[in-house]
Parts: C-alpha cells; structure tokens; sequence
C-alpha cells in the first residue's frame, strides 16, 4: 500500500507548487498572472456593407466570475469611435443586406440564447425567436425579410427493453444511458444528446420559426441562393457517413418545402457554400480525399446546379478558410495561413492571388496559435481581428490601400509594462536539413550580458501553426526570468501539404530533431543557459514532450500537457477515434500495433530520467485523462519524479478557458521547473 499512497499523495501535492512561483525583480513593470483575469480581445468582426461601420464582439476578462464578459460593439470607421450596440450581453451580429439592421444572439430572461435583431435607426432591438436550443449558423436572406439558422433537434435516441414504471414520489437513481451511436461524445460537450442540427428560416420581425432539413444526420455552413428561394448547406449524408467524417457534400434546399438537393459528389469533404452575387455560381471548400492525414482545402467553383466544377486556388499550396464574394462578383476572398501569418487574399476566378490584408489573430489567448476572423464590405473594405506578440485581437482595418488599428483594447492594463519582445528566427534541421521556423521570446528587460534558463514550448495538433501573436502562457514564462522558444517543426500547416504530411504514418519521429535544433540554435544564440533547459507543450506538444523526455537527459525538467502517451488506448477512447488512426497511420490497433507502439511514448519510458509532471483536464475527450495516468503511473513505478494536475471541469479545448486555471496551470509549471533548475 505504501507506493500506493505515496502517488496518491503527490497527485494531491502538485497544485501546490503554484504557491513556489519565483516572484523576477523588475525594474519595470511586468504582465503579471492577476493580468490575465483583465485581458480583452476582438472576436467575430462583422462590417457593414457600406463599409461605414464595424459590429464586434468584445471579450472583457471577469474576475469575479473567472470568464469573460461578451457584449456588441459598434464602431465607425472614418473617425474610430466607438459605443455598445446595446446593454447586457451578445454574440454573433450579423448585418442585414441593407445594413440598418443588426441580427445578434442574447439570452432571454430564462437564459436561452435567442435571436435578436437591432434597428440602427430608433435604437431599438427585439427578439424574434422562442426557441428550445441555441441557434448558429445566422444568416440574412438576399431580401432582408428573412433570417436561415441551424439549431440542435432532440431525438428520441435508443430504446432497449421496458423497466419497472417509477412510483409518484419515489427516488430512483439516474435511467441508464444507452449508446448505440458510433459519435456518441465529443470535447467540451461530454456524452452526446441524442439529435441533430437542423436548418431553419424565420420572418426577419419575428414569427415561428419553419424546419427546413430532417433525418439523422448534421447540416451546417449556411448560405442563401441569390434570388432568395432556397438555402445551401454542408452535411455529411453518406451511407456509412458517421464512420466516414470526411464525406460532407454541398446541399441546397428550398425555403417553400421539399427534399434536399445533392450539388457535389466526390470523395472528400465540400463545405462552405457562398452564391455568387449574380446568382450564377457557387464558390465553397474542399479536397480529394486520399487517406492522408493532412490536406489542404481549396477553393473550388461550380454552377447553382453543380456543373462545371472547376479550382480556384490550385496555385496556392495553402489551406483556405471562410471564402465570401466581392460585391461585383469577380472575385472570391478567403484566409490562409503562410509561415505561420494568417493572411486575407482576394482570389480572381482565373486564380491570381492579392493579399489584402495580414498579421489576423486567433481567438486563442493562452497560447500563440495562427487563425483570425474578417468581414468584407461592399466597398472593398476588410475588417479583420488584428494582432501581434505584443497585443491581443484587436479590430483592424484594409481600406484604401491602407491598414489601420481601430481598437486598443489592452492599452491601459499594458500601460508602463515590459512585455517579452518575440523574434522570428529560421534553422535548418539536422535530420534532413528542412527549413523550420522558431520565434524567441526574451524576458522584460532583457539583458544580452546574461544567460537565461529556456523553455522549449510545443504547439498541439499536430497539423496546426505557431504564429507571430499573443501568447498569455509564453508571456508568463517570459515574465519569470525564461527565454521561451516556439516553433512549427515537420508536421505543422501553413507550410503547404508536404512539410504537413512529413509525419503521416510517423508521428513522432523526426520532428524530434526539428524542435532539438531549434533549441540548439536557441543556445548558440548566447543567452540561453544550456544547463537551465526545460519543455513543456499541450496535446501534441504534450505527445512530443513526453517523447523528448524518453528520447533525451538535456532537459532539467518537463510538463506534459494533456498528451498521448499510447497511440492504441488514444485511438480508440478519444471522440475523434471514427478518423484518427486511420488517417494518421493507416491503421487500426489490431490492424499494426507494433507500428502504434513504436511512436507512443509509453515505448520510451524505460528511459526517461528527466523529473516530469502531467497535466490534463477531468473532462477531457480528446486526450482522455488515462493516456496522462499512463505515463505518471509508469514513471512512478520507476522512481522518476512525477506529478499529476487534474484540472477540474476542463475539456481538452477549455483546458486554460478559466483564467484562474490558466494561471494555476502555468505557475504549476513554473514551479516544478524552479524545482529542478539549477543555481
């Protein structure tokens, strides 16, 4: 029993260490763990289609309720100024065709999200919905007179056998769940309702809302037809489709009643339908489907009827997201990712490409994830969530040749503060001497005549992207008195299909050598103290930092965040289990489990020696809690320092979303690293 208890023991002890965090002497102010409960950031910018005013929302820190605080924001574009839309709280504006009115999401009195829509010109908003379930999906007929949405439809679910009737007043325990389905959880929702999302139009001024779309199967990514009588869709409606998630085809279907219409056949997934403003074609994304694990969406044509389908974007090895018209038809807008920097191009129907507008930023505050949100306005005119290193979101604007900040949402709380400066560095790897992308981040005040202790931060995914933004978490790190490195090895988007596809089938392996060449160059540097090296990363950088642990003695200490540990147990408890597997490594755990085994860190933990402590959220789906279990109980049996974080209520998704969890997390990890740095 004793080893027993002394594990259990030290899972109960590790928060503490948050209590050891080094507290840097500045000589001047830094952004401090109590910032992050203040932090503001644009999300979901929206013009209008004159160009003459913004709809944002505005994400305000709380900390008394340990969140944020979302309400809508108008601002106007000539002179900058801004003001509320309305009092309380709103999400997801959407500007009328005519641009006096505003559609928008709020709770009603009983806390439902309902449909709301605005009138710029009394001031005045009203609600138009009673609906059961949050809608999405919100989207303005051509006419204005009309509103199309998604929202959850009950199911009656399965049913097995009939049990004894429950007495009046009796206390029985909870009925048994029953799951037949092959998606039956997913990430930040836990056990799935029984039900579908269903498309739905509504009278712009309010009336009962009509169901266009049943069946069991999801539709989404909502767009009106030109002339106003019919709604497209996205919707995954194959045979075997819930074992097949890669099969989703454009669908259109008309507003007075009837059967969907099927636009697009082939194999792979078609998404993201946008009519052409004269009604003749429809732009949207999608890709062949070879069973790789990585590739990029293009941007793709086709007639209203599904002829004459023909690539847009077939010159631009990048993934392309969020496609929207210009006004005069002639051209379709979209974002990719380059080098990590989130770009907004305009794509002429004979493919040539213009940038508009770049440098957008992420919903992501803890960590420096590429992504970002525009809108484009009749004129021309793109708005955009516009960041760097240094500031979150905030809304930008591309007009006139000419790029303005129109927000400056963290200027007071960053007022007087050192921030860590970020530069982007570029080294070869020593596998193969492919070209990899880092970004150093130096503590405040930084002194080249020192040498720092340095943290190896690794992105998750594996097929995301590292960018020039804010990171809270590096911030934090920086702020401690550590040079921090991040960086998009082998595997990464935004590089084109190739460099993702280098580890399809041999994840990890070579991005191994990527990420230690990184933090060789990092050293060469100077100021890095090669004795003082650390790392740490979440989700696949908690698989990779878990791998390095077992591969390597550099690092004085590591934290493994919400990793894989055992590509078998993964494959098959994650929600994502219908598609991982078979398009990472092409096979199943009974299929080849010696080639699961032999890129699961679990296979290296024989040799890790390096003191290491594991984080995961409860309610995590995606890398469920055991895979962390596994690694701690492992290096526990060896006697290797170990620590376990369970992070209560947290999914894989929300695993840093509460700010007081975000800084307990990384003080957590701060103070194991202090642990075991040397003086």
């Amino acid at each position: 029993m004793r080893p027993i208890l002394a594990a259990l023991l030290l899972t109960v002890a590790v928060p503490a260490l948050a209590d050891a965090v080094p507290q840097a002497v500045a000589a001047t102010p830094h952004f401090t763990p109590r910032d992050v409960f203040a932090l503001e950031q644009a999300t979901d910018i929206q013009i209008s289609p004159d160009g003459r005013r913004i709809a944002y929302v505005r994400s305000v820190g709380d900390i008394m309720t340990d969140g944020v605080r979302k309400s809508i924001w108008l601002i106007d574009t000539a002179s900058g100024s801004q003001s509320p839309l309305l009092d309380g709280p709103g999400s997801r504006p959407r500007w009328s065709p005519d641009g006096g009115r505003v559609a928008f999401v709020a709770p009603d009195p009983a806390g439902k999200p309902q449909l709301f829509v605005h009138w710029l010109g009394t001031g005045r908003s009203a609600r138009i919905t009673g609906l059961p379930d949050a809608p999405s999906d919100i989207v303005w007929s051509p006419d204005g007179r009309r509103l199309a949405f998604t929202m959850f439809v009950p199911d009656d679910g399965e049913k097995l056998g009939t049990g004894v009737a429950k007495p009046d007043g009796a206390k029985w325990a909870e009925p048994l769940k029953i799951i037949t389905k092959v998606q039956y959880r997913a990430d930040g929702e836990g056990l799935l309702k029984p039900g579908f999302d269903h498309v739905f139009v509504v009278a712009a001024d309010g009336g009962a809302p009509r169901q266009l779309t049943d069946g069991k199967f999801d539709n989404g990514g909502l767009a009106w037809s030109r002339d106003g009588r019919s709604v497209l869709f996205g919707s995954n409606r194959g045979k075997d489709w819930e074992r097949n998630p890669y099969e989703s085809e454009i669908y259109r279907v008309d507003v007075d009643g009837g059967a969907a219409t099927q636009l697009t056949h082939r194999a792979g997934p078609d998404d993201s339908p946008q009519a052409s403003p004269d009604g003749r074609l429809i732009a949207y994304l999608g890709f062949d489907d070879h069973l790789r694990a990585y590739e990029n969406a293009q941007l793709t044509v086709m007639n209203t009827d599904g002829s004459g389908v023909r690539i847009v974007s077939g010159a631009l090895d990048r993934n392309l997201r969020d496609p929207r018209w210009t006004a005069d038809g002639r051209a379709i807008v979209a974002q990719f990712d380059d080098h990590g920097v989130t770009k907004v191009a305009r794509f002429a129907l004979d493919g040539r490409m213009t940038v508009l507008a770049e440098g957008l930023a992420g919903g992501d505050l803890d960590r420096p994830y590429s992504g970002g949100q525009f809108s484009v306005a009749d004129t021309g005119a793109v708005a955009f969530t516009m960041g760097d290193p240094t500031h979150p979101a905030d809304v930008g604007l591309a007009a006139n040749g000419k790029v303005r900040r129109l927000t400056h949402l963290n200027d007071d709380l960053f007022a007087g503060k050192a921030m860590g400066a970020v530069t982007k560095h570029s080294i070869t790897s020593s596998a193969d001497g492919l070209a990899i992308d880092y970004w150093r981040v130096t503590p405040p005040d930084f002194d080249p005549a020192k040498k720092y202790p340095l943290i190896l931060e690794i992105h998750g995914g594996p097929y995301a992207a590292y960018a020039p933004v804010w990171s809270t978490e590096d911030q934090l790190y920086a702020a401690a008195g550590y040079i921090v490195v991040y960086a998009n090895p082998r595997g990464s988007t935004s590089q084109g299909a190739d460099f993702a596809n280098r580890i399809w089938k041999d994840y990890p392996s070579h991005d191994y050598d990527d990420l230690m060449s990184v933090v060789d160059d990092a050293v060469a540097h100077g100021n890095a103290d090669a004795n003082n090296l650390f790392v740490t990363g979440g989700s696949g950088g908690g698989l990779l930092t878990a791998w390095i642990v077992g591969k390597t003695g550099r690092f004085k200490a590591a934290a493994s965040q919400k990793p894989v540990i055992n590509w078998a147990s993964e494959g098959l408890t994650t929600d994502g289990y219908t598609g991982m597997l078979k398009y990472w490594f092409g096979a199943q755990p009974w299929e080849n489990p010696d080639l699961l085994w032999k890129h699961s860190p679990l296979s290296l933990a024989g040799n890790v020696t390096t003191p290491t402590l594991l984080l995961v959220g409860e309610d995590d789906h995606r890398t469920p809690p055991g895979e962390a279990e596994q690694f701690y109980a492992a290096l526990q049996l060896r006697g290797i320092p170990t620590g376990l974080i369970r992070v209560p209520g947290a999914s894989h998704h929300g695993f840093a979303e509460r700010p007081s969890q975000l800084t307990a997390e990384s003080a957590a990890i701060l103070a194991w690293f202090e642990r075991y740095r040397s003086r």
